[in-house]
């Protein structure tokens, strides 16, 4: 979700939108535009890239008009910008003009952080867009748009479209619209099943659900059906360690409820139920083996080796036999 300054109006002077995830940089230009046209129906709306804004351009759009309309000035991958424009922007930002707001959309680091830091400087509001890298954010992500509609929808449920349709955002929240168009009361696990279940089948998570259970075959079947469909194979090697570690975590942790249990662990009490499920044939030397696998498989998918899909098979192939180590000893 996009984090926003403390002062938060969206007809500031100028606004920042930094990061690099293209929804929510998409979404802080989409409330700017839609309070100016609140304020104005006639807002006249200038969306521009870099080579558009050439040297003198942004002096056009913001010069005094005889009808005084209000307008919004939106600049594009504004780490880009030209060294003699990046001056326009930074002249302009001195003396910003009236009924005028500028949309400065920045993918952070250190390209053009001159500029950013200019703005920053005048007390420019700032909307953060950081690129949702956990698969923790993605879930509190989907829990928002279920709250932003006033809709409910379980635990089980949000983890589910997760698993199911992986980390694009937009997709993300193109599910939750679909859902809350066509169900009604609560979304629940079963919900996004009947709608998702072909892309859950294919997921990161669902690979590593089945390999840390043991099932190796079906663990390879989803891993092939995975890759087919385009999964990126880290995202199937970090969820291979997710499921690894959470199984490690789980096991040696001190027993109690699931609610206490989570709070120790920092995961959901869904979780650890079904973390709890899928621990009984490990044994601490199986985690350690297992943990290696991975360490491998990423190694190999990152690189490391001329064959990504045979690394995971390998990797998929050494955690199933290592969920079923307590059987063997």
């Amino acid at each position: 979700m996009a984090r926003k300054t403390a002062e938060d109006d969206p007809l500031a002077p100028v606004t920042l939108a930094v990061g690099q995830e293209d929804l929510l940089l998409d979404r802080a230009v989409q409330e700017v535009v839609a309070a100016a046209r609140a304020a104005d129906a006639d807002t006249d709306v200038r969306d521009l890239t870099p080579d558009q804004l050439q040297p003198g351009t942004l002096a056009e759009l913001t010069s005094p008009s005889l009808f005084a309309e209000r307008k919004v000035v939106v600049v594009r991958n504004a780490q880009d910008l030209s060294a003699d424009t990046v001056k326009d922007v930074k002249s302009y930002l001195g003396a910003p003009a009236e009924e005028i707001t500028l949309v400065l959309v920045h993918a952070g680091g250190a390209k053009g952080k001159g500029l950013l830091d200019a703005a920053r400087k005048v007390g420019a509001r700032e909307v953060a867009c950081p690129k949702m890298t956990k698969p923790a954010d993605r879930l509190a992500f989907v829990r928002a748009e279920f709250r932003a509609v006033g809709r409910s929808a379980t635990p089980e449920a949000c983890q589910a479209l997760v698993d199911a349709i992986g980390s694009d955002l937009r997709e993300l929240a193109s599910a939750v619209s679909q859902l809350v168009a066509d169900v009604e009361g609560t979304i629940d696990e079963a919900v996004v099943g009947r709608y998702y279940t072909g892309r859950a089948e294919a997921s990161s998570f669902t690979v590593a659900d089945r390999a840390v259970e043991g099932r190796a075959a079906e663990a390879l079947e989803a891993l092939r059906w995975s890759l087919a469909t385009g999964v990126a194979p880290v995202m199937i090697t970090s969820a291979l360690a997710q499921g690894v570690r959470a199984i490690g975590k789980l096991s040696s942790a001190r027993g109690g409820r699931p609610a206490d249990l989570a709070r120790e662990l920092g995961m959901p009490p869904w979780k650890i139920d079904r973390v709890r499920q899928q621990m009984r044939g490990w044994t601490p030397d199986g985690v350690a083996v297992a943990l290696q696998a991975v360490a491998e498989a990423d190694a190999g998918v990152k690189g490391g080796g001329d064959d990504p899909e045979y690394a995971l098979e390998k990797a998929v192939v050494a955690i199933a036999r290592a969920a079923r180590s307590r059987g063997r000893a």
